[in-house]
């Protein structure tokens, strides 16, 4: 019967690892992984953002421990959580509120198709090659080159397509 109702409440609930080493190096590690994937990782982010993506493998790791006994209580795991929410919330608060943290977040598009013709530097500065190119486009409903007015890569990775033709005409307005 001691298995059924033998917990240790003490380990369970009180925290054992001092509470700002837990925030410290919940920051260190979500900044630090941040900078990483906004770097080196955009394509491979997708739909997700970096943030969003960096924050949900986080999560899934701070809360498999709390569950699971390597932290030794469920505060210490809580607070991990709460800490990395916090920075993934704080970024795009900043981002939202200072344009020049939002650059520094969320870069510019990459224009990669500029009127039906490769910008080869930017793609070679993503690793992106042009069979990879032909494959997005293709996925948007584009078969040549030729019909790309532009293409760019988002802050996400995913690539946006504007295709060249006919300006729709304005509808015109009626004197009242």
């Amino acid at each position: 019967m001691d298995w059924l109702v033998g917990a240790d409440w003490d380990r369970i609930l009180v925290p054992t690892t001092p509470l700002l080493e837990i925030v410290l190096r919940g920051s260190l590690v979500y900044l630090a992984l941040f900078g990483l994937l906004r770097l080196v990782l955009k394509r491979e982010a997708g739909g997700l953002g970096v943030a969003d993506l960096l924050v949900v493998v986080l999560l899934a790791d701070a809360a498999q421990n709390a569950l699971v006994d390597d932290y030794t209580s469920i505060p210490d795991g809580l607070l991990l959580v709460a800490t990395l929410v916090f920075w993934c919330h704080a970024l795009n608060w900043l981002g939202y509120r200072f344009p020049g943290a939002e650059r520094v977040l969320r870069p510019d598009p990459l224009p990669l198709v500029r009127d039906g013709r490769l910008l080869r530097r930017n793609l070679r500065r993503e690793l992106l090659t042009e069979n990879e190119l032909m494959s997005q486009l293709r996925l948007q409903g584009v078969d040549r080159l030729a019909e790309v007015k532009q293409a760019c890569m988002e802050a996400d990775g995913r690539i946006s397509v504007v295709v060249a033709g006919p300006t729709p005409a304005l509808p015109e307005r009626r004197a009242g």
